[in-house]
């Protein structure tokens, strides 16, 4: 578990750091004790805590930044505290509610079904002999969708992998830089392919590659990964920052590259 989340000083830390990093550089250390709910000698404290361990600078009376570090640690601490929310919410508290899963064969309302994820989508298979179990809720035919409810375990999975390719912006040449055939090649098979820029898209129909999705790239391909698909991301160099800052609140791992 996070350690904010275990430990409240380090709890009230997490909010103090937040809250100097929304209100910087004028800081009221009055207005902060009333956010978190503690003292103003408490913040103050904190504070001093924060500017000794390198994650806030002091500019001068009542005005603070945060540092590098600081915005590191603040962004490491939120990602822990939403891993742990997304736990609780789809581990724990989905196993007292329904879902639905593909159905591979036949199935019968209230027989035992073992739980996988294929192609990014739930499916379900009579049985118990995966991780992963639940109960059907309903009758169904092979292919179609079954209710699932009391599920158990884990569903055993790997995180998929995230490749963004840069495409150059039309000042620097646009799609008519790139090499259409080490393009198409690169893209070749993928899962999951977004695209985000018109260069991106441009450089990719000239390689007779369709995206799957010209929108959101960075969120469409975090929550794919998440759910085990490895994914491409072609863009323009103008929009990696966007994508990848998508992708770094998500806490997927990605890997920037050029065509070639």
């Amino acid at each position: 578990m996070a350690d904010v989340l275990e430990d409240k000083r380090a709890a009230t830390r997490f909010r103090i750091l937040a809250e100097i990093a929304d209100r910087q550089p004028a800081v009221s250390q009055g207005e902060i004790a009333d956010a978190v709910g503690v003292t103003s000698q408490a913040v103050s404290e904190y504070t001093r805590g924060l500017v000794a361990d390198g994650l806030v600078e002091k500019e001068g009376r009542s005005r603070y930044s945060v540092t590098k570090e600081g915005v590191d640690w603040l962004l490491q601490s939120a990602t822990d505290v939403r891993r742990f929310a997304d736990h609780v919410t789809d581990d724990i508290l989905g196993n007292v509610g329904e879902d639905a899963a593909i159905a591979t064969t036949d199935i019968r309302e209230g027989e035992t079904v073992t739980l996988s994820l294929e192609d990014g989508l739930l499916h379900a298979t009579p049985g118990d002999a995966g991780p992963a179990t639940g109960i059907a809720t309903t009758n169904t035919e092979s292919g179609n969708e079954v209710g699932v409810t009391e599920f158990e375990g884990i569903i055993d999975l790997e995180p998929g992998r995230v490749t963004v390719y840069q495409i150059p912006p039309v000042r620097s040449g646009g799609s008519r830089a790139v090499d259409s055939d080490a393009l198409a090649a690169a893209c070749e098979d993928s899962p999951v392919l977004a695209a985000t820029g018109v260069e991106a898209v441009v450089a990719l129909r000239s390689a007779d590659v369709e995206p799957d999705t010209t929108f959101a790239a960075g969120e469409v391909a975090a929550e794919a990964a998440e759910r085990g698909e490895d994914v491409i991301i072609v863009a323009t160099s103008d929009s990696v920052g966007r994508v990848t800052d998508a992708l770094r609140d998500a806490g997927v791992a990605y890997e920037v590259a050029n065509v070639s």
